[in-house]
Formats: structure tokens, sequence, C-alpha cells
């Protein structure tokens, strides 16, 4: 299974694409949208959209999964950041995808073992995982966490909705 993670953030999201074959996490691609915090904020919004869906296209993931922020420095920020994960997941949606959302704690705990890790544990803990030659960029680390998370989730994910 492909899976592209996503790290959203108003000025920087982050993206990481994994292959998930069995217990084996292969690294398929890594790296960050970058919007001019000088643009108008519905432009930014779109450059996100636009990049993530080009991204999609090109690499063409099974899955999306992205973080689901809990807490924010000030209503704003929280705003800004809301918006920019609409962005990324309406990316996913309109290209059919299923969309998976997880909290900081959840990937941290998928990824190190323990949900209060430091994120220079989860950055070291990727970099052995996906076979990294450095580790990844701060926010492309992130999104490759988010996506290491799902994949080692999907199987409980797929219970869950069958229960259901």
């Amino acid at each position: 299974m492909r899976i592209l993670g996503i790290d959203p953030g108003s000025r920087i999201t982050g993206y990481g694409i994994i292959d998930s074959l069995g217990n084996r996490l292969i690294h398929v691609d890594n790296g960050a949208v970058f919007t001019d915090t000088e643009k108008d904020f519905p432009s930014r919004l779109h450059k996100i959209y636009r990049q993530l869906s080009e991204i999609i296209t090109e690499y063409r993931p099974e899955a999306v999964a992205v973080e689901n922020i809990f807490f924010a420095k000030n209503v704003q920020s929280a705003l800004k950041l809301g918006q920019a994960r609409g962005a990324a997941i309406v990316a996913g949606v309109n290209a059919g995808l299923p969309v998976y959302e997880y909290t900081a704690l959840q990937v941290k705990q998928a990824v190190v073992g323990h949900g209060k890790s430091a994120k220079v544990q989860v950055q070291q803990m990727l970099k052995v995982l996906l076979n990294l030659p450095e580790i990844a960029q701060e926010d492309a680390s992130d999104a490759l966490a988010v996506a290491v998370c799902h994949a080692h989730s999907h199987g409980m994910n797929a219970l869950r909705s069958r229960l259901a």
C-alpha cells in the first residue's frame, strides 16, 4: 500500500510517501510545500491544495494520512492551521482517496513506541525504519511519521470499518 503522509501548516506543509509491503516500510519521497507569507491567505491555501494534488497524481497513493492538530498558540494560528489541514484533506478527497487522521500522540506511539517522545527521537527512528541516508527536513519528517503511523494502524482501521 502506498501512503501519503501530510503534516499541514499554513507556511510549510510537509509530505512523505512510503510503501508498506507486509511488515516492510519503503521510503518513496518526501518534501515540503512552502508558501509565500507575503501572498494573501487564499492564494497560500490554493498552493497547498494544488501542489498536494500534483504529488497525488505523480505518486498515486492509495491512502492519505493527515496529522490532526490538537492545540495552537492562539486562535488565529489555530484557524489558519485548520484551513491548511482542510486544503490538504480536500486534495486527497478530490482524488477519491480515503483520508485518515492521527494525533501527534498516536504518531509518536506508532513510530517510537512512546507518545511523549521528543521530535529528535522520532526523526532518528524514521531514519532507521525507512533506511534514510539522512534525517529529512523537519516538516517532511513529521509527514513521514504520519505515513508510518497509518501503515501500522491500517489493519486496525480496516477491522473497525468491518465491525461498524
